[in-house]
């Protein structure tokens, strides 16, 4: 084993979740979920419906519609939920109360994207269902969205797992010939984004026991998530290695801009910074914001989301 350092933390504890024959999990936890509330003479600030995305794959979207919009047209964020890659989906109540308070403080349209989880079904797997959900707001006849969203002003947006989704969805989606016309993407928010590798950094050792995100639980994610016979180092999971020069020129040159928000406690920081750099370094327009907490603070502890907002709507509106 390469590492100087192993954690003492049960990651199958950690995550709730045991092994079956075949290569699927138990996800041993059932957590709290919401369901949507579609009734536009709810007095709710904010109205929910979910819609299918492919039956095929069992995925779906809660679009998230504040009642401001009833009046005007407002910016898309198409988000993407954590959870590694394994746990968790749109109707879960801290991802579903989270995208209600986007969707309610920046003024805008949240679509959630429920997309297929790993091991059984493993990258790309949830890179395609991400960009498929691209796709489908391009053809879309739904009323909530032909209605009430700005087809020029549509970003991106993941929490840690979800954050990855968002990196590359987006790279796929800037080399796409055809584009996703009337949809305009204009940038990125990769919220605590969850990226890996084969060496530890710094912050990985510091705090390889870390309450929120130990470094098993990071690993067990990885092995049940990565494609089979890959390790850490692989594109999906470490976005220093195998990095395609056209796809960030093509981020580049459409002028998207990167928001990559962290916190100083999370055992990721490192891998995030340096993620700013390499975008920098390719004339990516980036904003990065970093704050004392840890990883997921936001939706762990939805009191101290304030700042994360702050920079949220500072990114959004910037150029009005």
């Amino acid at each position: 084993m390469p590492f100087d350092l192993v954690s003492t933390v049960d990651p199958y504890q950690f995550l709730q979740i045991s092994r079956n024959p075949d290569g699927t999990i138990t996800r041993l936890l059932q957590h709290p979920s919401t369901t949507a509330s579609p009734d536009l003479n709810s007095p709710s600030v904010i109205l929910t419906k979910d819609v299918t995305l492919n039956p095929n794959h069992n995925t779906w979207l809660r679009i998230f519609l504040p009642r401001q919009a009833l009046d005007k047209k407002l910016p898309l964020i198409v988000y993407y939920h954590g959870g590694g890659f394994v746990l968790l989906s749109a109707s879960t109540t801290p991802n579903h109360d989270f995208c209600s308070k986007l969707a309610t403080r920046l003024s805008a349209v949240i679509v959630s994207v429920d997309y297929r989880l790993a091991p059984e079904h493993l990258l790309p797997a949830a890179y395609d269902d991400a960009v498929e959900s691209l796709h489908w707001l391009k053809t879309t006849q739904e009323e909530w969205i032909r209605e009430f969203v700005d087809y020029s002003n549509c970003y991106l947006m993941g929490t840690s797992a979800g954050g990855n989704i968002a990196y590359h969805a987006g790279l796929r989606a800037s080399t796409t010939v055809d584009g996703f016309d009337p949809l305009k993407i204009k940038g990125l928010i990769l919220h605590h984004p969850f990226f890996g590798g084969t060496k530890r950094t710094g912050s990985e050792l510091r705090m390889l026991n870390d309450l929120y995100l130990p470094l098993s639980g990071s690993d067990l994610m990885w092995e049940l998530a990565l494609p089979a016979g890959v390790d850490r180092d692989h594109k999906y999971c470490n976005p220093m290695v195998d990095v395609r020069s056209d796809e960030l020129e093509e981020i580049s040159r459409l002028g998207w801009r990167v928001l990559l928000t962290g916190c100083e406690g999370d055992p990721l920081i490192y891998r995030q910074r340096n993620l700013v750099e390499l975008l920098r370094s390719r004339r990516i327009h980036v904003v990065a914001h970093f704050q004392d907490g840890f990883h997921g603070l936001e939706l762990i502890d939805p009191t101290q989301d304030g700042p994360l907002l702050t920079y949220l709507k500072d990114f959004l509106y910037a150029y009005e």
